[in-house]
């Protein structure tokens, strides 16, 4: 299925895999990319060395094209830019807009860079210092999340640039592409449902409370780390809720000490992200501290598989999914009923 995102990249489909914190590793990265779409590597959640280990792992499981996922303010994000040019990684994608310094020289490296982001806004600003394409993410998405949904937000960009656009949040099968292709997208791009499949590393246990759920069974909450995040509803996310503001900090500031002694990174540097990963808002010290308490409840959950003591991200599509295909049967799958759909349209009078 060829779309301005197929040529752009050189993958066979266009089916992106997001680069999920503590899920999108070299095995589910180098799947992804077999079964012919653009898996992406998760780096936020790596140190540098293990950045560097898992590209090379990556490469080694797969010649087809894969990128990684990358902090804009990272201290450290010059270095990690000059590893993915080192290693002749295909993509660069970007949580947060990445300066036009840096995008300037991932393009000169061809390098193509695709920043998320949340508005149309967003995306005119990275368009004019020259990203290749961008990917939104609408409300329905799991994680940090805003509150307009894919169907309004998705038109208001491709309204706004003309560069490929992935459409992200609320996709999981091939009607949602034909729908994201109808509306004028490149491709979409899923996190929830590549967690959910059988090369996934989440462990067995954390994948059974996934689909376990209805429609209902995700919750944006802001307690997390004081930006909306959306995750499964489960004791502890209702305990945040109802805890008081020195029983958050007194455990954001624990898991923050575990976050540091994991990553290497000072006090000074992780207080620097914090504020920084607020994109400038008027923030107490203690939503500063909550951005590094983040990372370890994710772990506990997604890595550890303590869903009772970690937070669970998630797209409302996983009260939709019952099951846990292979990267290419998922994708396989897709495409075959995207182009089903597309030809009941052809029927259309």
């Amino acid at each position: 299925m060829r779309t301005a995102l197929t040529d752009l990249v050189g993958v066979r489909h266009p089916v992106v895999q997001t680069g999920m914190g503590w899920v999108a590793g070299p095995r589910l990265v180098s799947a992804t990319a077999e079964a012919g779409g653009l898996g992406i590597l998760a780096s936020a959640t790596m140190t540098f060395p293990e950045l560097e280990a898992a590209v090379k792992e990556t490469r080694s499981r797969t010649s087809a094209p894969f990128g990684v996922n990358l902090r804009a303010d990272a201290h450290d994000a010059p270095e990690r830019i000059d590893l993915l040019i080192r290693e002749q990684v295909k993509v660069a994608s970007f949580a947060l807009a990445p300066k036009p310094d840096m995008i300037a020289k991932l393009t000169d490296a061809g390098v193509v860079v695709i920043p998320s982001i949340g508005a149309a806004r967003h995306a005119e600003k990275v368009a004019k210092w020259g990203a290749h394409a961008v990917i939104v993410q609408g409300g329905e998405g799991g994680g940090h999340t805003g509150g307009v949904a894919t169907t309004l937000l998705l038109p208001s960009v491709l309204d706004a640039v003309d560069i490929p656009v992935i459409a992200a949040g609320g996709f999981f099968d091939g009607r949602g592409l034909a729908a994201a292709l109808a509306y004028g997208a490149a491709g979409i791009a899923m996190g929830t449902r590549f967690l959910l499949t059988q090369e996934s590393t989440v462990p067995d246990a954390v994948k059974q409370a996934y689909l376990q759920r209805d429609l209902n069974g995700t919750v944006v909450t802001t307690r997390v780390d004081g930006l909306p995040h959306r995750v499964l509803r489960s004791d502890l996310v209702e305990h945040l809720e109802k805890s008081g503001r020195i029983s958050s900090l007194a455990r954001a500031v624990s898991n923050a000490a575990r976050f540091r002694r994991h990553t290497g990174l000072s006090w000074r540097a992780m207080i620097r992200e914090g504020l920084a990963m607020k994109h400038g808002k008027d923030l107490t010290w203690s939503q500063v501290i909550m951005a590094a308490n983040t990372p370890m409840l994710l772990r506990a959950g997604l890595v550890e598989g303590r869903t009772d003591a970690g937070v669970l991200a998630s797209g409302q599509v996983a009260g939709l999914l019952g099951d846990l295909p292979t990267c290419a049967d998922l994708i396989e799958g897709i495409v075959k009923d995207a182009e089903a759909a597309i030809d009941r349209l052809r029927d259309v009078r």
